[in-house]
C-alpha cells in the first residue's frame, strides 16, 4: 500500500510544524477482521516511529466497508522520510490483501488547534538526535508512546542482527561501555538496562522511570555511548549512518521491539531474582498469538506470591517475540516457568505456534529443558540504577 502525494498547503506564520495525515480506505468483503488484526500489530510499530504523535482508526457509520485512519506527526520532514523508506514498505505489506485499490492519502499542515482548554499556540520544532523517540509535544492529546507497567516503569527494547562470525567481538563491545548517569532530570531516570544475544541477534531492554524519549536522548548524547555505537557500526547486518537522519530513523524504526504485555507481582519479593530472556522460534504470522498466550500465563503466574515468576515482559514485533522474566529461582531449576508453560494444555497450544523441530517437545521436563537451552538468550550486560 502506498501513500499518494498531495500538494502541501503553505503554513501560516503562527502555525506549528505538525502534519495531519488522512488515509481513506475501502476494506474488501470478508477481510474486516483480518484488517483489524493487521492494524493492531501495525499501530504499535508506527507508534515507535520517530516523529509519530498519535493516530485513530475510524469506521463509517453509513458504509461499514469504508474506514479512515488519521495520524498526527511532529513535522512533515520526519513523516516523509519514514513513508518513503524501505522500512515503511515492509511494514504495510500485511495490509495489501485486506484493502482495495480504491484509497486516498491526504496530508495537511496543522495551522490551529482548539480543545476544551482553549486554543494552543505555536511551538518551535524540537532538536532531537535522529532516530530516537521524541517527547510528546506541548498540547499533545494522543496516547503516550510507551505505557508504564503496573509498577510505574516504562519498558522498551531494540533488536538488531550483526554479521555472523562477529558475535564475540560485538559482545565485547557492548559489555565494555561505562554506564551513563542514571538521573536524566527531576522527572526521569534510567532504572535498568539488560542486553542479551542469541546467535547474531541482539536485544537491548531498557527500563525507565518517567519519559522514555527523554531517557533515550540522554543516553544517546553521552560520549561513551556514542563511541560504542560507532564501534559497533561495522558489524551490523543492516548499515546505519547516524549522520544521515533518514538512515538512522529507518534503522531505529525497524529495530523497535515494543513491550506488548507486562505482568508484575503485586507483593514485594525478597531475595535475589534471576533475570532471563527467551527468543521464541515463531511460525510465520503467529507472533501476536504467541505474545497473547505468554501474557495469559504471566498474569496467572505473577498472581501467585509463592510461585517462581516475579515479573515478566513480552516484547513483540511481527514474528520476533522475546520474553524477559525475573524468576525467584534459576531458570534451569524451573524451565516451565522460564518458558511460560504451566501445563499440558499450554504446552500443546504453544507448540502449535512455534517451530520446535522434529525432536521438540514441551510436554516433558526433559523437552522443556532442551528447548530452554536452545532458545535462552545469553546475557551480555545487566545494569541497574544505584539509587534503586
Amino acid at each position: 500500500m502506498t501513500t499518494l502525494s498531495e500538494p502541501q498547503p503553505k503554513q501560516h506564520e503562527d502555525s506549528d510544524t505538525r502534519l495531519r495525515v488522512v488515509l481513506m480506505l475501502e476494506i474488501q468483503d470478508g477481510a474486516q477482521q483480518r484488517f483489524l488484526d493487521v492494524y493492531e500489530q501495525l499501530r504499535h510499530q508506527v507508534a515507535a516511529v520517530p516523529g509519530h504523535v498519535s493516530d485513530q482508526l475510524c469506521q463509517s457509520i453509513n458504509d461499514p466497508r469504508q474506514w479512515l485512519i488519521t495520524s498526527e506527526w511532529e513535522d512533515q520532514e520526519t513523516f516523509l522520510e519514514w513513508v518513503d523508506s524501505p522500512a515503511h514498505r515492509e511494514m504495510v505489506k500485511p495490509m495489501h490483501g485486506c484493502v482495495s485499490d480504491n484509497f486516498r492519502s491526504l496530508r495537511y499542515a496543522v495551522l490551529r488547534q482548539t480543545s476544551a482548554a482553549g486554543s494552543t499556540g505555536s511551538r518551535a520544532p524540537m532538536e532531537v538526535p535522529p532516530g530516537l523517540p521524541r517527547s510528546e509535544p506541548a498540547g499533545h492529546v494522543g496516547p503516550p508512546r510507551a505505557e508504564p507497567g503496573p509498577d510505574g516503569i516504562v519498558r522498551h527494547a531494540l533488536t538488531f542482527t550483526v554479521k555472523p562470525g562477529s558475535e564475540a567481538e560485538v559482545a565485547r563491545i557492548l559489555s565494555a561501555y561505562a554506564s551513563p548517569k542514571a538521573e536524566v532530570d527531576e522527572h526521569t531516570r534510567l532504572h535498568r538496562t539488560s542486553l542479551f544475544m542469541h546467535g547474531n541477534r541482539v536485544v537491548r531492554a531498557v527500563e525507565v522511570v518517567g519519559n522514555l524519549g527523554d531517557a533515550l536522548r540522554h543516553v544517546s548524547m553521552q560520549p561513551e555511548v556514542r563511541a560504542v555505537e560507532e564501534e559497533l557500526n561495522p558489524y551490523l547486518e543492516e548499515a546505519r549512518q547516524f549522520g544521515d537522519p533518514q538512515s538512522a530513523r529507518a534503522f531505529f524504526a525497524k529495530a523497535a521491539l515494543p513491550a506488548r504485555h507486562q505482568a508484575i507481582a503485586s507483593s514485594p519479593t525478597s531475595g535475589r531474582l534471576h533475570r532471563h530472556a527467551v527468543l521464541y522460534p515463531v511460525r510465520p504470522g503467529r507472533g501476536q498469538a504467541v505474545a497473547e498466550l505468554l501474557f495469559d500465563h504471566d498474569n496467572l503466574a505473577t498472581a501467585d506470591p509463592t510461585g517462581p515468576v516475579a515479573a515478566a515482559t513480552v516484547f513483540q514485533r511481527d514474528d520476533t517475540v522475546v520474553r524477559l522474566v525475573d524468576l525467584r529461582v534459576p531458570a534451569e531449576a524451573d524451565p516451565a516457568a522460564a518458558l511460560g508453560v504451566a501445563g499440558a494444555q499450554e504446552a500443546a497450544e504453544l507448540a502449535q505456534l512455534l517451530d520446535l523441530g522434529p525432536a521438540g517437545d514441551l510436554r516433558t521436563v526433559a523437552g522443556l529443558s532442551a528447548f530452554l537451552a536452545a532458545r535462552a538468550m545469553s546475557p551480555v550486560t545487566d545494569r541497574s540504577s544505584l539509587s534503586d
